[in-house]
């Protein structure tokens, strides 16, 4: 089938090789600021890849036209970081058709929400099926331009839903030849809070503030970055984040236990896990404190989880905190920003029992 790849880094760069190798047709947009990847894989015809999947894989098209991607896909894959999700909703509003699928990939809280929106559709429309997953299914880096490494295809516990839930069923069937490790989700609630990121960059990136700027990231993030200490931190956030799951009605796996499921870690502590297991072994640090880490699993992470706590009454008091002190260190205002909110999706005004008919 087609299949169309909305951005061109590390998880995009992945998966446009993934589903190329499997045989399925590959074509692969990013948006002209963004050219080293897709020239790359333009003048190579495919990308190369190294790791746990190994090999070159042929793909029809990279470059910066959207219609030719996204015009008669069967599959379209939204992959980038929180701020892209709306840029490529609108980019692809004049060229999305009734039939068609399109998941973004990871759901960042709400992803699917926020290119529905952007897109123009009716939030309860099922012309258009627009899906979200809870993690990206690879934990991979762009080693050049063109070439990606692999440490990790989750094998399972990745969630997936659509938006309404109701569609779930048609997007598992297009994903599980490529996508085994996918399972059904609720609704998008439970995709977005299943998201582990702002439960874990945020807090070893804090703790580790000092080193980062000495070294200019020189370090291993989660080898030398996660101590006792750290995981501490990170199982504060983790327990809010399955309280506010809880009163939305949606069973959250702490983050270590579904780590363990996906093949990211050996041990299924806050601390070990992370420090210790071959998942996350030989990732660096960034470069700088001014990173998605803290940008967009803040941001965009913590903020709307702080915010949900308030409208649905679930207190927050971890989360608070390092929304506070990362907005001190960075000195922007996270929470001023709404970078994403329940309100800034329109879905402020609901109830609970609403918004679980409406998703």
């Amino acid at each position: 089938m087609k299949v169309g790849i909305l951005g061109s880094g590390n998880g995009a760069t992945a998966a446009a090789f993934d589903w190329a190798n499997a045989g399925h047709d590959v074509y692969v947009f990013d948006f002209e600021q963004f050219p080293k990847n897709i020239e790359a894989m333009n003048k190579n015809q495919g990308v190369y890849c190294e790791g746990q999947l190994e090999g070159f894989a042929k793909i029809k098209y990279a470059g910066f036209d959207i219609e030719k991607v996204v015009t008669d896909a069967d599959l379209i894959l939204a992959i980038g970081p929180a701020y892209s999700t709306e840029a490529f909703g609108k980019a692809c509003k004049p060229h999305l058709k009734k039939g068609q699928v399109v998941i973004v990939c990871p759901s960042s809280c709400g992803g699917a929400i926020v290119f529905k929106n952007a897109a123009g559709l009716d939030i309860k429309s099922e012309d258009i099926i627009i899906a979200e997953t809870s993690t990206l299914p690879y934990a991979a880096r762009v080693t050049s331009p063109g070439k990606v490494k692999i440490f990790l295809k989750v094998k399972d516990g990745i969630f997936v839903a659509a938006l309404p839930g109701r569609r779930t069923g048609k997007v598992m069937d297009l994903v599980k030849d490529v996508y085994p490790a996918m399972v059904p989700a609720k609704n998008v609630l439970q995709t977005t809070m299943q998201n582990g990121n702002p439960v874990i960059h945020p807090s070893v990136m804090l703790l580790n503030a000092a080193a980062i700027e000495r070294t200019e990231g020189e370090l291993y993030f989660y080898e030398e970055g996660v101590t006792p200490a750290v995981g501490k931190l990170m199982k504060g956030v983790d327990q809010e984040r399955i309280a506010l799951g809880k009163k939305l009605g949606v069973d959250i796996i702490p983050d270590p236990e579904l780590g363990y499921r996906q093949g990211y870690m050996y041990n299924n502590t806050y601390d070990v896990g992370f420090s210790k297991s071959q998942g996350f072994k030989g990732i660096k640090a960034p470069k700088t404190l001014d990173d998605r880490y803290f940008n967009e699993d803040v941001g965009y992470g913590l903020v709307f989880m702080s915010e949900l706590g308030k409208q649905i009454g679930v207190a927050t008091p971890v989360i608070d905190s390092i929304i506070c002190l990362a907005s001190l260190i960075m000195e922007r205002d996270y929470r001023k920003e709404k970078a994403r909110t329940m309100e800034s999706m329109g879905f402020g005004q609901y109830s609970l029992e609403e918004l679980n008919q409406i998703l």
